[in-house]
C-alpha cells in the first residue's frame, strides 16, 4: 500500500520538461502587445515583374513601381516576436491586407489579422509572404505586376518571392566613425615602479 502512494506520488510530482518549441510556435500566432515593436523601411522586389511593390493612393497594390518610388517605400512592423508583420506604405499610410477573396486590398487600419503576413525565408534567399488569416495563400504578382489572387498561390511559385531592398539613401547603420585616441596623464605608480626596477638593476 505503501509502494503504491510513494508511485502514485512520484507521478503527480515529476513532470515532463517544457516544449519550448511548441510554446514559441503558440506565442508566435498571437499579437504581441507587451514586447516593443520593432520597424523597419524597405522595398519589396518582386521575382516575377522585376519591379517593386508599391501602394497607390486609390488603395490599389501592384509590383510595378522603380526603384525608389515614394509609393515603393514600406514601412513594416512587427507584430509577434515571431516573423509576423504589417506592412503600410509609407507615402499613402495604408496596410497591405488580403480579403476572403485572397484579392490584395489597402487599409487604413491593419489590426486584423488579414493584414498580417508571415515571412517565411526561402532556400533560394526569396522571401515568401503568408497571410495569417488565410494560411496558404500567399502575397503574390504576375510578371506585369498584377496581384494574384491568394487561393491560387503555392510557396513554390515565383510569383510569390519577394526580395529585400532599402531605397535609395536609406541607410541602416551610422557614418563611419573614426577612432579616437586619448592621452591619459602619466602615472605616478607606474613612475614609481620604474624607478625602482632601476634601481634593483646591475
Amino acid at each position: 500500500m505503501v509502494c503504491c502512494i510513494f508511485f502514485n506520488f512520484l507521478k503527480v510530482t515529476v513532470q515532463s520538461p517544457p516544449n519550448f518549441t511548441q510554446h514559441v510556435r503558440e506565442q508566435s500566432l498571437v499579437t504581441d502587445q507587451l514586447s516593443r515593436r520593432l520597424v523597419r523601411t524597405y522595398q519589396l522586389y518582386s521575382r516575377t515583374s522585376g519591379k517593386h511593390v508599391q501602394i497607390l493612393d486609390n488603395k490599389k497594390i501592384n509590383a510595378m513601381a522603380e526603384d525608389g518610388d515614394a509609393h515603393a517605400k514600406l514601412i513594416v512592423e512587427t507584430d509577434t516576436f515571431g516573423s509576423r508583420v504589417r506592412i503600410k506604405g509609407a507615402e499613402t499610410g495604408f496596410y497591405i491586407c488580403m480579403n476572403k477573396k485572397g484579392k490584395l486590398i489597402g487599409k487604413s487600419n491593419g489590426k486584423g489579422k488579414d493584414c498580417v503576413f508571415t515571412e517565411i525565408v526561402l532556400e533560394n534567399n526569396y522571401t515568401a509572404l503568408q497571410n495569417a488569416k488565410y494560411e496558404g495563400w500567399y502575397m503574390a504578382f504576375t510578371r506585369k505586376g498584377r496581384p494574384r489572387r491568394g487561393s491560387k498561390t503555392r510557396q513554390h511559385q515565383r510569383e510569390v518571392h519577394f526580395m529585400k531592398r532599402l531605397p535609395k539613401g536609406h541607410h541602416t547603420t551610422e557614418p563611419h566613425r573614426r577612432f579616437e585616441f586619448l592621452n591619459y596623464p602619466f602615472n605616478r605608480r607606474s613612475k614609481r615602479t620604474r624607478n625602482s626596477s632601476r634601481r634593483a638593476g646591475p
